[in-house]
């Protein structure tokens, strides 16, 4: 039995595969909780959109339609790779299914055939939305198809869950045939590769994912820049993964994982600072705010980053 992982741990562990995360509106407060209950999770579950236009995909998995109402799922996976956090908790995505083939995912064994839709999915599976009319024509872009390897992969690396704990909607509930225009059991070995689990179904042994790197000449410019910025403008990528380092310390509320280097985390970086045993916060005291060598490779090698100079 698992708990779900927290809104900060699953875009922590996106982050950390490697992928690249666009948070859609309050997507972490997004939910259907009212509706039943989220947990224990045993799965990662893949879909097809039946969509056409990543907007417009984006809109429906988050907002939903008139009897289904959103979001259709946790993240939406455009063809240019990019994973949509449109909500977190439960979502409307599984539906009903096979409590056999629930009971093989827990046992990370082969599926059985679907057969009965007696089991309720939305409280046990992450899910995952992709763009594709699912006809079997549509094309799925390798970059695409390696996002769909990578957010897997991280959700299972975080639980200790191997490939079998991944399976496709038409694997889940009869009558469904997404994800359409791959196969369940190509993407499973492309995860195994990546978890490296050793199963035969490993067509090779791949390299372990690279640490995330932050630069921290541009993190010291987005620090001195982006807090007199009008907005909220994104002038560095690297800063949403030193701010999901602050939100896990406890320093800055998981809202502000956005990209820009505003106030709220300038005082994070300086109360880091503090914690790494510099002293005065005025400008150009060592615990300004604006991120120094040490106090960023502390906070990179607790965090799973690496910054250089």
């Amino acid at each position: 039995m698992a708990p779900p992982m927290s809104a900060n741990s699953f875009l922590t562990a996106l982050l950390r595969e490697g992928l690249d995360v666009v948070q859609v509106g309050d997507w972490r407060d997004h939910n259907r909780n009212a509706k039943g209950p989220w947990g224990p999770v045993h799965g990662v579950m893949i879909h097809h959109t039946v969509t056409k236009g990543s907007a417009r995909t984006v809109g429906i998995c988050r907002t939903g339609y008139v009897g289904l109402p959103g979001p259709l799922c946790h993240g939406v996976i455009t063809k240019d790779g990019r994973v949509h956090l449109v909500g977190y908790g439960r979502a409307n995505h599984a539906g009903l299914g096979d409590d056999d083939v629930l009971r093989a995912v827990i046992a990370e064994q082969k599926f059985p055939a679907d057969n009965e839709a007696n089991t309720d999915g939305n409280r046990h599976f992450y899910g995952f939305e992709c763009e594709n009319l699912g006809d079997g024509e549509d094309p799925w872009p390798e970059v695409q198809l390696e996002a769909i390897e990578r957010a897997a992969a991280a959700v299972c690396r975080y639980h200790g869950w191997n490939e079998q704990s991944v399976l496709g909607h038409l694997e889940w509930q009869p009558g469904k045939v997404d994800p359409r225009g791959f196969t369940m059991a190509s993407m499973r070995a492309r995860i195994a590769g990546r978890l490296d689990t050793g199963t035969p179904e490993k067509p090779r042994p791949l390299p372990p994912p690279k640490r995330p790197v932050i630069d921290l000449s541009k993190l010291q410019q987005a620090a001195r820049t982006n807090p007199g910025m009008k907005g909220t403008p994104v002038t560095y990528a690297g800063v949403r993964i030193w701010e999901a380092a602050l939100v896990d310390e406890g320093l800055l509320a998981k809202k502000r994982i956005d990209g820009h280097f505003g106030s709220d985390t300038v005082d994070a970086t300086s109360a880091w600072q503090e914690r790494c045993g510099y002293r005065g916060r005025k400008p150009g005291q060592p615990a300004d705010g604006i991120p120094g060598l040490d106090s960023a490779q502390r906070l990179g090698r607790k965090h799973g980053f690496d910054v250089i100079a």
